[in-house]
C-alpha cells in the first residue's frame, strides 16, 4: 500500500514540489503531512482533480533549540519565499513549539512533542495520521496507522486528544467536498451532540 499512497499523492504537482523543495529548506524533522495527502488520495479514488478542495499543505518541522516565536516566524517566511511560485497556502509549523499555544487555542494541554512525528502522531483522525520526508532520494512514509482507513475512506478517531468537537467538525467538512467518506463517531460522543 506504500507504493500505491506515494504513486497517488504525487499525482498533486504542489504535493511534488513541494517534497522536491525540501531538503534545500534547511528544516530539521521535517514532514509533509496530513491534509494535503489524505485529501490528495481521496480525490483520486473519487475521480476528482489531484488538488480538489485541498484548503493548505502543512509542513511540520522540529526544532527545540530554540523556542521562540521570532525562530518560527523565521522558518514560515523563509518557507513562504521558497514555495511562492507555487500559488498555494504552504502552513508551516515547529512542532516542538505546540505546547507553548495549544491549550490556549483548544482548551486542553498538551505535552511537549519530541519530533514532527510525534506531532503526527496525535491528529484526530487515524487516516490523517501519516506524513512524507524526502531521504536520500527517496520518500520515506510515516504511518502509524497504516492505509485502509485512507482507501477505504474511512474518517475514525484517533482519541490521543480528548477533542471530539474539533473532529466532528473536520469530519463534517470533509464529508461536504468527499461525500464518500465514512465516518466512524467518536466513542462515546454520538455525532449528533455536535450538530
Amino acid at each position: 500500500m506504500v507504493e500505491r499512497f506515494l504513486e497517488l499523492i504525487q499525482r498533486n504537482w504542489a504535493n511534488r514540489r513541494i517534497l522536491e523543495r525540501m531538503p534545500r529548506l534547511g528544516l530539521p524533522d521535517a514532514l509533509l503531512v496530513s491534509g494535503c495527502l489524505v485529501q490528495t488520495v481521496w480525490n483520486c479514488l473519487a475521480g476528482k482533480a489531484p488538488d480538489s478542495d485541498i484548503v493548505d499543505y502543512d509542513l511540520f518541522y522540529h526544532d527545540a533549540s530554540d523556542l521562540s516565536w521570532e525562530a518560527e516566524d523565521a522558518a514560515i517566511r523563509h518557507c513562504r519565499k521558497a514555495f511562492a511560485d507555487l500559488g498555494v497556502e504552504v502552513q508551516v509549523r515547529n512542532q516542538a513549539r505546540v505546547h507553548l499555544w495549544y491549550e490556549k487555542h483548544f482548551g486542553i494541554a498538551c505535552a511537549p512533542l519530541v519530533s514532527s512525528r510525534d506531532g503526527v502522531d496525535h491528529f484526530l483522525n487515524r487516516s490523517s495520521c501519516c506524513g512524507v520526508a524526502p531521504c536520500d532520494g527517496a520518500l520515506d512514509v510515516y504511518a502509524p496507522f497504516g492505509f485502509s482507513d485512507l482507501f477505504s475512506m474511512t474518517v475514525r478517531p484517533n482519541c490521543r486528544r480528548a477533542l471530539p468537537h474539533v473532529y466532528y467538525e473536520k469530519a463534517r467538512r470533509w464529508a461536504d467536498a468527499w461525500p464518500d467518506l465514512a465516518v466512524m463517531p467518536w466513542p462515546g460522543v454520538p455525532q449528533a451532540l455536535h450538530d
